[in-house]
């Protein structure tokens, strides 16, 4: 894949994987099905999984495997299934350890404004993807790519949307971003199931709605270099974000339409 420019004339990129890492089986099946499943469409395939998510709602939620495990089984992920590979960093001391186990270093959106997380992911000299965060500008991004590409050995930005907050518990996702975002000179990725979260509906953990992922996805599919979903299974037992996954077996019928509306608006 080339990080730099990740779509290729006839497909978007797509990031997709379970929220966080279950277990090293778990991990290893549903990434041998995303790499089947976006093979079959020609689809880039960047595989995703979180060895710790650090912003759960309640101190009790599930948050993952250790630091050390995770990233042992994110590198058997790539060296056994042929596919890179991107995991989040929540503190500079990680960006290190993970950029020697993955290809890509993700900023979470709440830490998007972190200048030493971000300086410390760009010296790693692996692709950094940097949400933006839901109380940002999408204008306002261009300053977190320019903290990382400011580092000398600074690898490809992308920049992904994952909705703004609105109100309590509830996300909306502007369109207007993504122009602004590509004006950022980065790949725009669009972050169809996040955008669908709503923060602590269900008391002590995140809800969302899932039923609305393919009517926000389709609606970007005319404007993104690339796609974010997280995958799951049976997402009424995932671990982590479960209320806003993707159920895999829908995945592929909902791809299918994708490259059809991004295709056309690309004229290929």
């Amino acid at each position: 894949m080339d990080f730099a420019s990740p779509h290729t004339d006839k497909s978007f990129f797509l990031i997709a994987g379970p929220c966080v890492i279950e277990g090293r089986g778990h991990t290893l099946g549903l990434a041998r099905a995303l790499v089947d499943i976006a093979g079959e469409r020609e689809i880039p395939l960047v595989f995703k999984a979180s060895f710790d998510k650090a912003n759960r709602t309640s101190l009790g939620s599930f948050r993952g495997v250790s630091m050390a495990e995770g990233l042992d089984i994110l590198g058997e992920v790539g060296s056994s299934c042929g596919v890179p590979v991107l995991t989040d960093v929540h503190e500079s001391g990680q960006c290190g350890l993970a950029a020697a186990a993955v290809d890509v270093l993700q900023i979470p959106a709440f830490l998007c404004r972190q200048t030493d997380l971000l300086l410390a992911a760009a010296e790693t000299g692996r692709t950094v993807n940097i949400k933006k965060g839901q109380f940002l500008a999408p204008w306002d991004m261009r300053h977190a790519v320019n903290k990382v590409k400011s580092a000398p050995q600074a690898g490809p930005v992308w920049v992904t949307e994952r909705g703004a907050t609105f109100g309590y518990g509830n996300l909306v996702v502007d369109f207007q971003s993504f122009p602004h975002l590509r004006a950022t000179g980065c790949p725009v990725v669009f972050d169809a199931t996040h955008s669908v979260q709503k923060p602590g509906a269900l008391g002590d953990s995140t809800g969302g709605a899932r039923e609305m992922i393919p009517t926000l996805a389709r609606a970007a599919a005319t404007c993104v270099d690339g796609f974010f979903f997280e995958v799951h299974e049976e997402p009424e037992k995932a671990l982590s974000d479960g209320p806003n996954a993707m159920r895999l077996a829908d995945f592929p019928a909902l791809l299918d339409e994708l490259l059809t509306i991004w295709r056309a608006a690309k004229g290929s």
